[in-house]
């Protein structure tokens, strides 16, 4: 998870482009022939797509993007601390 590529896709994509790629790079993950370093930078990017739709729930919520982005790096670290 990186909080400044979360920020660039939630400021320049739609929620649906963000959904549309997530459908894909899951798929993507079921393919046989895909190493597991392929897999592993499909599961970031699938990480920061899910962080940025998170952070367009909260805007749309009310929430100011700063405070957003800041909410959900708190929700990721804190489940890591568990």
């Amino acid at each position: 998870m990186k909080i400044p590529v979360i920020r660039q896709l939630f400021q320049n994509t739609t929620p649906e482009q963000l959904e549309t790629t997530l459908e894909v790079l899951e798929a993507f993950c079921e393919f046989r022939g895909i190493s597991e370093h392929e897999v592993d930078v499909a599961g970031e990017m699938i990480t920061n797509i899910c962080g940025a739709l998170e952070v367009h729930q909260m805007v749309s919520d009310g929430a100011a993007e700063k405070d957003a982005l800041n909410a959900f790096g708190q929700k990721v670290m804190g489940s890591i601390d568990r």
